[in-house]
């Protein structure tokens, strides 16, 4: 039986720009489908529309015919479809309501009028699927773990249509096989599940059907090993080898913690100062902790950095009066530094020059989008544009947390290729936090495996490679 069917849809959101014309395509209960293609070219709207939220919520012109269970949906309330359709979105901290992980995913579950009995049978099978602790606050999960909270919470309802919007974005390799595991099994027990997602490595070899979105299209793929071949080739480095002289920081001992909950334990290390720097690991083990700590954003409960730049800034203090005129970080979210009214003024923010500022908006193709709403872009786009921001100002210093998520494999080699040419250009010291290998190798000279809280291994791109293409290495010294 089809589950979801779109025939002949159109959409705009603003009555001049089509998202959909006549795009067309269906899925059937017990098939897992993919959709992946160009970032904003209509895969997270296509969800929308499925869900309901297009146009009850989000507004635009739909039309063509929409079809939930042999059910044309037009008409009827965003509250009746998603009693049939569960959706993760890209952006999981857009989910979140509740303050602890068990609450969390009891609140859908509550919603639907679910005995208490059920809700906490719900609670431990889902946590158990996905690695969570159900006590834990979620404002202290990575981003990889509030990913796989939102996936929790929508199989505990148990909706038999889940669409996932980039599941995989943070989530580490474990992880992301555990979560198509998972979604596989369900299919075979009547699940219909469609994955929105770039990195078709992880996600190929479990998946029933291909589409590809696009050109205002949705087309089914017939050649998968191709697709698969053209999507994920890893990027060529082009920069020449790097030799550390001396180090940009140095961690001697360092420990941190939120209250008893330990993070970081007993770190040390020296991030080498012109190099790149990767840093990588399972979800929770203490990557974005770290960088915060570089930035000087949280201070560290015992231990000591040593912060070696222009000794004439008074950078070796905590809190230097030029501080982020030297270090620039690209949060693993970018709604949390997206805050002007424009595109064309977030990056005129921080930039040197307006001409600095133009320059860098044309380098990450985003000149047709200069006086949007930063918050009206795509996930992948608003990635670009806080990127675009912080680079617009030159900073000495790169800290880049997942930078690469929701891009297509264009926009992965070209935001690769941008930033290795300013790296080549600038000799910027650049520390970038990545679950992606295609581009993990590509902005690598020195890279550190970070496990429970300390690092324990470093190496170079051999180490990248052993990580990510081989198996896991062995989580020793």
């Amino acid at each position: 039986m089809k589950a979801i069917e779109f025939r002949n849809v159109g959409f705009t959101y603003d009555g001049k720009t089509m998202i959909f014309e006549n795009a067309s395509f269906s899925v059937s209960y017990g098939e897992l489908a993919l959709f992946s293609g160009h970032s904003g070219e209509g895969k997270s709207t296509l969800m929308y529309i499925a869900s309901g939220i297009i146009p009850d919520i989000n507004g635009g012109k739909l039309s063509g015919e929409v079809f939930i269970n042999g059910e044309n949906i037009d008409g009827k309330k965003i509250g009746k479809i998603c009693r049939t359709v569960g959706v993760v979105l890209q952006n999981p901290d857009e989910q979140i309501v509740q303050k602890i992980t068990e609450d969390e995913i009891a609140f859908g579950c509550e919603n639907e009028a679910f005995p208490p009995e059920k809700i906490g049978k719900q609670i431990e099978i889902v946590c158990r699927l996905m690695n969570l602790d159900p006590r834990q606050a979620c404002r202290t999960l990575s981003g990889g773990q509030k990913q796989r909270l939102m996936t929790a919470s929508t199989l505990a309802m148990g909706q038999k249509i889940i669409i996932l919007d980039e599941p995989l974005a943070n989530l580490d390799k474990e992880g992301a096989e555990t979560l198509m595991k998972t979604l596989r099994a369900l299919t075979k027990v009547g699940y219909c599940v469609i994955v929105i997602e770039h990195r078709l490595d992880r996600v190929l070899p479990f998946v029933d059907s291909v589409y590809h979105v696009g050109g205002k299209r949705i087309k089914k793929i017939e050649d998968k090993q191709t697709y698969l071949e053209e999507q994920t080739a890893k990027i060529r480095d082009d920069c020449p080898v790097f030799s550390a002289n001396r180090p940009a920081f140095s961690l001697n001992r360092v420990a941190f913690s939120i209250k008893s909950k330990q993070i970081l334990n007993d770190v040390t290390c020296e991030i080498p100062k012109g190099g790149r720097t990767v840093l990588f690991g399972e979800n929770g083990c203490g990557k974005t902790t770290l960088l915060r700590l570089l930035a000087g954003l949280y201070r560290p409960k015992s231990g000591k950095i040593d912060r070696f730049f222009d000794k004439k800034s008074g950078f070796g203090r905590f809190f230097p009066e030029n501080r982020f005129k030297k270090v620039g970080f690209v949060f693993q979210n970018p709604d949390y530094q997206l805050f002007m009214p424009t595109v064309r003024r977030e990056i005129m923010f921080s930039a040197v020059s307006p001409e600095k500022a133009l320059e860098t908006a044309a380098l990450f193709g985003l000149e047709p989008f200069l006086d949007r709403h930063p918050h009206s872009l795509s996930e992948g786009q608003k990635r670009r544009l806080s990127l675009a921001a912080v680079l617009a100002g030159e900073p000495e210093v790169l800290l880049l947390d997942e930078p690469t998520v929701g891009q297509d494999y264009d926009g992965l080699c070209s935001m690769t290729e941008i930033l290795n040419g300013i790296h080549q250009k600038t000799g910027n010291t650049m520390v970038t936090i990545t679950h992606d290998l295609r581009c993990a190798e590509a902005l690598c000279d020195t890279a550190f495996l970070i496990h429970n809280g300390t690092i324990v291994r470093r190496g170079g791109k051999d180490l990248v490679c052993e990580y990510f293409g081989e198996g896991r290495v062995l989580q020793e010294k």
